[in-house]
């Protein structure tokens, strides 16, 4: 009997002891589900056009996504983390930004952090996009964003500026600590080519935020052949930003150079500024690129944004937009849109 009451303790202590194990397991991790949902309705007419397209459409201010990330205390200060994002348009339910996105296309990796800064290896954003989206005031957006359009996406001028995604794969990146707001990231990335000959990808960028004002560099060389959609096989992109705040009102600068080995250049200026007005927000952003073919003339691409955002509590906003833009040989773009967005 003695032993069948011992055996019985032994058994609930070894479970408590579980338990509390798990517990303390559980303490030191956390894994959290996120995302973001962001759909409009209007008529999108980009330069060169044939006519008006009526759409409800994805990710008017951001694109749609959903994510989980992680991380692990270590101890001694230091974590390993995890996420993965992946795109999706909420319009028709597809996955990801574009056809043939991956899965994970807005980012994926796996790292380290502590007092040493960050390390993180897989898909990794390209520190040139974090530069331009923090730094007008239209942020990431791809459809009212006159710099993400200028230097990201195709238009009747021909291939898009920078010629990488929003992240890049196979890639390392290195962040240093914080210190007086100023923080440095460095990425590298070899394409998995063995030997990485002529499809290294380098790139880097700094950022400072204190106080009213605030600014940006970053520089990216690209060497992945299969990035090049313009006819060439390397590239280099620098960007520098600033921003000021005046109280209610903020002020955004960006100016972007782009060389190819092809002799194909583009300069991009953005000017910027979001004022705001009650509760909400009215944004104003122009964006202007000379483009100069090595034969050819010069294609000069202009777009001015008037929008106003609205937050009807902490997760959810809607907003407005008017788009315009003029191109050398082309008929001009008019775009108009409302939609909601919505954080989860």
């Amino acid at each position: 009997m003695r032993r069948d009451v011992r055996g019985r303790w032994s058994k609930a202590l070894a479970a408590l002891s579980l338990c509390i194990s798990a517990g303390a397991v559980h303490a030191q991790s956390s894994v959290s589900l996120y995302g973001l949902a962001d759909a409009f309705a209007g008529v999108v007419r980009t330069p060169g056009s044939a006519g008006n397209a009526w759409q409800v459409g994805s990710g008017g201010l951001s694109t749609s996504y959903w994510g989980m990330s992680g991380a692990e205390d270590l101890g001694g200060g230091m974590k390993a983390i995890f996420t993965l994002e992946s795109f999706y348009r909420i319009n028709g339910g597809q996955s990801g930004a574009y056809d043939g996105q991956s899965f994970f296309g807005r980012r994926a990796f796996v790292g380290l952090s502590g007092q040493f800064g960050q390390v993180t290896l897989g898909r990794n954003d390209s520190l040139l996009f974090v530069s331009t989206l923090l730094f007008n005031p239209f942020g990431n957006s791809f459809v009212f964003s006159p710099m993400v359009a200028h230097t990201f996406l195709g238009s009747a001028m021909g291939a898009a500026s920078v010629q990488s995604d929003t992240a890049i794969d196979d890639s390392i990146v290195y962040q240093t600590p914080e210190v007086g707001g100023l923080t440095g990231s460095v990425l590298y990335s070899n394409a998995g080519i063995a030997g990485h000959a002529g499809q290294a990808n380098y790139s880097a960028n700094v950022l400072y935020f204190a106080g009213p004002f605030s600014a940006t560099a970053a520089i990216q060389s690209l060497h992945t052949a299969s990035l090049f959609l313009n006819g060439a096989t390397e590239q280099t992109a620098w960007l520098a930003g600033a921003a000021y705040r005046l109280q209610a009102v903020k002020l955004y600068l960006q100016y972007e150079r782009v060389t190819n080995n092809n002799d194909l250049t583009d300069d991009t200026v953005q000017v910027g500024a979001s004022a705001q007005v009650g509760t909400g927000s009215i944004l104003l952003s122009w964006a202007g690129t000379l483009r100069r073919p090595a034969q050819g003339a010069d294609v000069r691409w202009s777009t001015v944004v008037l929008g106003y955002d609205y937050p009807l509590s902490k997760r959810t906003d809607v907003y407005a937009a008017w788009r315009y833009d003029t191109m050398t040989s082309v008929s001009s773009g008019n775009s108009l849109g409302a939609g909601i967005r919505m954080k989860f």
